[in-house]
This record gives C-alpha cells, structure tokens and sequence, in this order.
C-alpha cells in the first residue's frame, strides 16, 4: 500500500457550481473593498495638496519596522500592546497562509504543481494553528479590556455636550462589531479543520493541534458521516460568507485603520512635536487659517480617519483633566463626522449629520466650538502619545488662526499679543527695560551687537521682565561669567521670539517677530545661540532656520554639560 502524502483538499466534496458560488462571492467582496478604498482616496483628493514624499523609501521602511515592531501600541500601555500584537502577527501569519493556499489552488495547480503537500504542508498546518490561537487570544484580551476592564481612555462621555447633543453608539457598535467578526472568523476557521479531521481521520492530524483537538471533543458526540459532512459544509460556508464580508466592511468601519494608519504614520511631519508648518502667499489672501473643511490638506483628512478612538491622548490632556471642553480625540473624531458628511455622496447625510449644513458651516466656530480650541495648551501630549502619529495640534492652530483673524479670543490673550505687537513683549514694558535685569551685577555683559562673542544669549520675556525670574538670569549670568563663557545679549535689540504667539494662531505676528530678531541676529557678531527659556530654544531651533538662521541653537543646560 502507497504512502500517504500529506495534504488536503480545499474544496472538499464540494461540485464545480458551489465552488462557482464561492469565486463570485470572493469576486462580490473583492469590488466592493476595492469601491471602498476608492471611495477614501477620492475624498483625500479633495483636500489640499501637501508635499509629504520626501525620503519614501525610508518612510515606508521606518514605519514597516514601527508597525511589525507594536512599538508606538506598547508605549504607555503594556496591556494593550501585548493584545495588539497578538491579533497584528496572528492576523499577518493567517493571511500569509490563505495567500499561500490561494497561490497553490489557483495558480500553481493549473501549472501541474503543488505545494501544499508533504513536510511543508505540516509544517504550514502547525504554524497557522499556533498563530490562529494566538490572534484569538489577542482578540478574547481586547474583549476583557472594553467589556470588564474598561479604563477610562474608553468611555465616550465628554464634558462639552450633553448626551442628547451627540451620538457615539455608532463607534461603540463599530467596535464590537469589528472585534467580534474576526473572532467569529477565527474560532469558524478551527471549527472548519475538527470537522474535516474527525471526517477523514488523516494519520497526520497532530500538526494542527487545536484542529484535532477539537475533532477528538467531536468524537464524543458519535455523530454520523453525513452530520459531519453537513456541519462541515454549512461552517465552511458560513466561514468564507463571513471573510468576504470583512472584506466589504474594511473599508467603511474601523477595519480601515490597517490601511490609513499605516500611510499616517508614513506621511506624518517629523518635526511637529517641533515645529509648525506657515502660512503661503495664497492661504494670506485668501484669510488665516481652516475655515471650511476644504481648507484641509489631504494628510489632514488622513489624519482623521486614521484615529482609531484610543483615548490616548484623551487620557493625557492636561485641558481635558482640568475640566475643560477640549478631548483632542472628541475633536479628530467630530471633524471626521463632518468631513465625511462633506464629502459623502448623499445629499441627506451631507445635510443632516450632527445638525451641521456642510455648506454653511464654519469648522472653528460651529464644528468644533472657540471655547474648545483655546483649552488647548499646546503642550503636545495628544501627538506625542498618539500611536498612529495624528498632528492634533495643526489641526488645532490652523482653526485658531481664524478664530485669531476673526477676533474671536479672549480679552486677557488680545491684550497680551496687542503688547508683543507695540513693545515685542508680553508685559507691555518698554523695550529698553529689556536689559535692567543685568544691572547689579558686578561685571558687565557684552552687547553682542557690538562686541564679537562665542554664545549669544537669547534672554527671552519672562527671564528678562518678570521680578521672579530675574534672580535666575543674574544667577545663569554668573556661571556663565565664572567659567569664562564668552557670551553676550542684544539688550532691547530682541523681541519675544514667537513661539507661543504662533501657536496661539497669529502668524501674522510670529513673522513680523522673526523678521525684526533675524534683522538684529544678522547684524550681531556670535558663533552660538544659547537661551534659558525652553520656548524661546524651540522656535529658534527648529523654526527660524526656515527664515535663514543658520547657527547652532542650545539650551543653557547643553552648554554647561559640554565644559
């Protein structure tokens, strides 16, 4: 008697018109996926155009490494990472294989080969039997974590609106949805393989262990040859209908996230935990800042659809934990309700959603309320914490910056850049009071506009107005002056440098500041940049370079480690 050759057959016992059936639904879902995918991209195509491709190559790579490493899912939430990855390397390893069965089936077949046979097939049995358990098990963590767990990061209460005044069921319903389709998957899938083994009683059974195992609970049952051939055909059924609608529902759910996080992450600005992008000769003409959602750029629009309702930066957003109307994840999430309402194809969707007339209505202002946008205190926790790179904040200055152009701040902030703007100081003091903090000292700094130094020392407001903090720059002084830095200052040749002043939303302001600093920093004689002010080092370092500063920036700190 010949030895058996390890295998199986795809379509077992099934006739050529249900496997006709199978190839139509396959086809069915593919188009509609691919509909879906279209649908995205064409509303991507209605944003602004942005330049983000720069070094593709290694965007993609460095992003593959992030993504198949979990390493933005781990930080800050063990927990949830361990789960994630999970599913993401059990999901990878269980499409390998269908690919691999669709390859040997439906390509190699017809060439007169096959791969799924022998050593390789046994091998390839235990491995996806081991992932499949494993992506279950992520899926079955992330069940515990929404249902019995349930940190705070998860719940969709929100402190601006009453519940009458939103509706998140629809994301809660996407993410049960979502999680329990792909467990129904993975547990038909198991179901598929005990029935075919406890069928066929092939003498290799135990490289797919679950499979087997499962079969061996059958066996109990003592179930006849043609329930098990029922109960195999409808689960394979069932199982297949229930990939295809996955398939079909990528696209339009929560699914999407493979796809849109993956291009975020590969499109996102390095720089914005830095530095801010400004504003074109066109965008000055045409009003600061987003007012409709058209005023988006195409990764802004991808911005939106790539959050996947985390919480993470909800949970660490020092507005939102002190009280205030302002959940940066609230605010992607609302700005993506309109702008898919906006760009939607139905003419009652785009006039009903959340009560917004798409054509009427302001993003800053109406979509999301002034009162929100000035919670935020653009500390960047939202986009530090954010694990598939959302720029919350551009989003957040670009609305403010009409909110600015329209006059719509508070009085204590219109009196603030008022002061910057006639003194080039928050504190309305003239500028030539800039440099008495200096004065008992007992030895003289350098004016380096005059004399030639090593490091100039970029004071900044606060270090050189506030009574409070005088102290400190006399004292920083003095360290400097007893280690024989050679150093000086521009007195009232400098302005407030603009950092906070661009991120309140008046890039007006920030560029006649930069303009007036580079003017006097052109004319000053130094090698080095240094500053005390953590503010006033953040713009000059990673945003006047756009405006042509070409030193080395650093912080006091960097100096005194160096000696």
């Amino acid at each position: 008697m010949p030895e058996l050759i390890p295998t199986r057959e795809i379509f077992r016992h099934f006739p050529l018109w249900a496997q006709a059936v199978f190839y139509l639904t396959a086809f069915a879902g593919t188009i509609i996926f691919l509909y879906g995918v279209y649908s995205r991209v064409q509303k991507y195509m209605q944003g602004r155009p942005e330049y983000r491709f720069d070094n593709l190559p290694r965007r993609f790579w460095n992003t593959l490494v992030t993504v198949l490493k979990n390493r933005t899912i781990y930080k800050g939430d063990a927990y949830a990472g361990v789960a994630h990855a999970f599913i993401l390397w059990g999901f990878i390893v269980l499409f390998i294989g269908t690919v691999i069965v669709f390859i040997d089936h439906d390509i190699l077949r017809l060439l007169g080969y096959h791969l799924l046979q022998g050593a390789f097939y046994l091998w390839f049995s235990l491995i996806l039997d081991i992932f499949g358990v494993i992506f279950l098990t992520g899926l079955f963590l992330m069940w515990v974590r929404r249902k019995i767990i349930m940190p705070f990061k998860l719940d969709y209460t929100r402190v601006d609106r009453s519940e009458d005044e939103y509706d998140r069921s629809g994301y809660v319903t996407d993410d049960n949805v979502f999680l329990g389709l792909l467990f129904f998957i993975g547990v038909t899938g198991f179901l598929i393989e005990g029935f075919r083994i406890y069928a066929d009683q092939p003498q290799w059974a135990h490289w797919s262990p679950i499979g087997w195992l499962t079969a061996e609970f059958l066996s109990f049952m003592r179930l006849s040859p043609g329930t098990i051939n029922f109960w195999h055909a409808t689960t394979w059924w069932t199982h297949a209908i229930s990939v295809m609608f996955f398939l079909a529902y990528i696209p339009f759910s929560k699914a999407m996230h493979m796809f849109t996080d993956f291009a975020n992450l590969m499109f996102r600005d390095e720089m914005v935990p830095r530095r801010l992008p400004g504003v074109t000769e066109q965008q000055m003409k045409q009003g600061m800042g987003y007012k409709k959602i058209t005023d988006f750029t195409w990764k802004e629009l991808l911005d939106l659809d790539a959050c996947t309702k985390c919480g993470r930066c909800h949970e660490v957003c020092p507005a939102r934990n002190a009280g205030q109307p302002l959940s940066p994840r609230d605010l992607i999430l609302d700005l993506r309700t309109f702008a898919d309402a906006t760009f939607g194809t139905s003419e009652w969707f785009k006039q009903t959603v959340n009560g917004w007339d798409t054509d009427k209505a302001v993003v800053a202002g109406d979509v999301i309320q002034a009162e929100t946008l000035w919670s935020c205190t653009t500390c960047m926790a939202c986009v530090e914490n954010c694990p598939v790179g959302i720029e919350h904040l551009l989003h957040i200055v670009q609305m403010r910056r009409t909110l600015v152009d329209e006059g719509n701040m508070d009085d204590s902030l219109q009196e603030a850049l008022m002061n910057i703007g006639d003194y080039g100081n928050s504190f309305g003091q003239p500028e030539r009071a800039r440099g008495k903090w200096t004065q008992g000292l007992d030895f003289k700094i350098k004016d380096a506009r005059k004399e030639e130094v090593e490091y100039l020392w970029f004071v900044g407001d606060y270090a050189s107005y506030d009574p409070r903090i005088q102290e400190n720059s006399r004292t920083v002084a003095k360290i400097f002056h007893q280690l024989g830095i050679d150093f000086g200052i521009l007195y009232e040749g400098e302005k407030n440098a603009g950092n906070d002043v661009r991120r309140v939303g008046e890039e007006g302001l920030y560029e006649m500041l930069v303009e007036d600093n580079m003017a006097m920093l052109q004319k000053a004689k130094y090698k080095k940049i240094v500053t005390t002010d953590p503010h006033s080092y953040n713009t000059l370092k990673n945003e006047y370079p756009e405006f042509g500063l070409e030193a080395p920036v650093f912080h006091y700190t960097q100096v005194l480690a160096q000696l």
